[in-house]
């Protein structure tokens, strides 16, 4: 079946030089996995080299209408709609896949005949099996009128699929695995549905996880031409049948499943993990079901990312609790930042835009971070970026360096190509309110390969004074009944101009750090803020 093709008017055509990679910001989506971008930051300018800022961002919508299931609108930027409509959903239905996680990444490539091809990282989450990922690239053509379309091709949902090749998923049956708390408590029961698609990756090699594989097949005889994916672990003789510990606290997880009810049916997801080794007591997701938003997702943390630049900022001596940093409305850096409800607070010390979250006075401080400074304080002290061995699949964080100012001053808010989880962010407060990292870990045993520094004792007790001042005089107010002395910092990040901001909220209390992202949740303190309520309410201020 012939693809159709779009000419490229001669009037709109641009000077050629062979294939030439485009110099350009990288845009990250992280797209149901919890994707967001900063809206405006990094954009791709149009110069001889460039590409038309109207095909990357219809590329864009593409992915982010296949990732949000918006199906009939993502077919719509393309080519062919009917067929496109069609083939995106038996693809996830026939696999099994859940909602996508669609990254677009590196350099876009214009070619001689003006297509431009922007290449993307697929995580396509399958039901109780893992995520199957892969790349893949989406080629761009210009219409008659200008404008751009997603040049259709069967190739672009996966390199291998063709009119000759599909995939098919196929499953092993296995026993149910076994895994307990850390006290010996059963987690396999279904009491736990956070946990149900995550005790095959659990149980590992224990020979209770489930298995199976994505293969390449023949449209016409069905005999497989390769395996694509494969998941799950043959068990191991000497342990199988065994059941495997985690660091998990039974009372712990079930008042996080409970909790994450407070995000009124939004996406959302919770970690709580002990302050004094970095073990997991609770990880929970909404949906239950499907992607592991928890400690595999990648999301702007807004303004929890505070924490990082203001110990970046307190490291260097460049700024003291008590200095007077102004907060205006608007600050404009490349593009107009604004605080959140655009507050403004004349004349207010650097704490108080700590616990007020003002967004225009942390960017005005940009100019005494280093370019890839505040990158090297998350990594260094924080290990945010190095390889953690948890016990699951995670993604470890990225702060790469900025392109431009615009992305320097996003970084400082934790927006622009800022990247992590709840993971990440109860890692982080449990590092900032100790002064040391410890790797998070969900199992005994696993390898660690970071390395870290202390934070000085004289940055612990500022952050420390900070983030419980948020909590009595600041926008974590909404905490300030619970029991125990609880520090928190609130977030809210842009995801894009047509869906409303992730809410986070961090804190800590006795010996354990929590973070909880509510997905377009608009603000941290009225959506993240209840669950995190909702779990220091039903739970001891320590864990056994």
């Amino acid at each position: 079946m012939p693809d159709t093709q779009f000419p490229t008017p001669a009037a709109r055509r641009r000077p050629r030089g062979g294939v030439r990679a485009v110099a350009a910001v990288a845009v990250v989506l992280a797209l149901a996995a919890g994707g967001s971008y900063a809206a405006g930051l990094g954009p791709f300018a149009r110069g001889d080299d460039g590409p038309d800022p109207a095909a990357m961002k219809q590329a864009r919508a593409f992915l982010d209408d296949w990732a949000a299931g918006r199906l009939p609108s993502a077919a719509g930027r393309t080519t062919r709609p009917d067929t496109a409509q069609d083939v995106l959903r038996s693809f996830t239905a026939g696999l099994d896949i859940g909602k996508p996680g669609l990254t677009a990444k590196g350099e876009p490539e214009e070619a001689e005949d003006g297509t431009l091809t922007v290449p993307f990282t697929a995580r396509m989450p399958i039901g109780g099996l893992g995520t199957w990922t892969y790349e893949s690239a989406l080629p761009l053509r210009e219409d008659e009128d200008g404008g751009w379309k997603v040049d259709w091709r069967l190739s672009l949902v996966h390199p291998r699929l063709s009119g000759t090749e599909k995939f098919r998923l196929v499953r092993e049956e296995t026993t149910p695995p076994k895994v307990t708390d850390r006290h010996g408590t059963s987690l396999a029961d279904g009491s736990y549905p956070s946990l149900t698609p995550l005790l095959g990756r659990i149980a590992g090699g224990s020979g209770g996880g489930p298995r199976g594989a994505v293969e390449l097949i023949d449209r016409t005889t069905g005999e497989t031409v390769r395996t694509e994916a494969s998941f799950g672990e043959e068990p191991d003789p000497a342990t199988a049948g065994e059941p495997v510990r985690t660091t998990l606290d039974a009372d712990w997880q079930s008042a996080a499943e409970k909790a994450l009810g407070e995000a009124g049916g939004k996406n959302a997801a919770l970690v709580a993990l002990r302050v004094d080794n970095g073990e997991i007591l609770a990880l929970a997701n909404s949906p239950a079901t499907g992607f592991n938003r928890a400690a595999s997702g990648t999301y702007a943390p807004g303004s929890t990312w505070k924490i990082v630049t203001s110990s970046a900022l307190l490291l260097k001596g460049a700024v003291r609790p008590d200095d007077v940093v102004d907060c205006p409305k608007y600050l404009t850096v490349g593009k107009e930042f604004h605080n959140v409800e655009t507050s403004e607070h004349p004349g207010a010390t650097f704490r108080k835009d700590f616990t007020e979250s003002c967004n225009t006075a942390f960017i005005s401080l940009r100019g005494k971070l280093d370019d890839g400074e505040l990158g090297e304080v998350a990594r260094t002290y924080f290990g945010v970026g190095q390889e953690w061995h948890v016990g699951i699949p995670t993604y470890d964080g990225s702060v790469p360096a900025p392109k431009d100012e615009t992305e320097k001053a996003a970084s400082m808010i934790g927006q622009g190509r800022v990247q992590a989880n709840p993971l990440i962010m109860a890692s982080v407060t449990a590092t900032a309110v100790s002064g040391e990292f410890h790797q998070p870990s969900l199992t005994a045993g696993n390898e660690d390969r970071t390395r870290t520094e202390p934070l000085p004792d004289g940055v612990v007790t500022q952050l420390r004074d900070m983030l419980r001042a948020t909590v009595t005089d600041g926008t974590a107010r909404s905490l300030a009944g619970l029991p125990g002395e609880v520090g928190a910092k609130t977030g809210t990040a842009e995801v894009s101009d047509d869906q409303d901001n992730n809410g986070w909220l961090v804190a800590h209390r006795g010996n354990v750090a929590v973070a909880v992202v509510v997905e377009e949740g608009v603000t941290g303190g009225g959506s993240a803020g209840p669950v995190v309520h909702g779990l220091l309410s039903a739970v001891p201020d320590d864990p056994a």
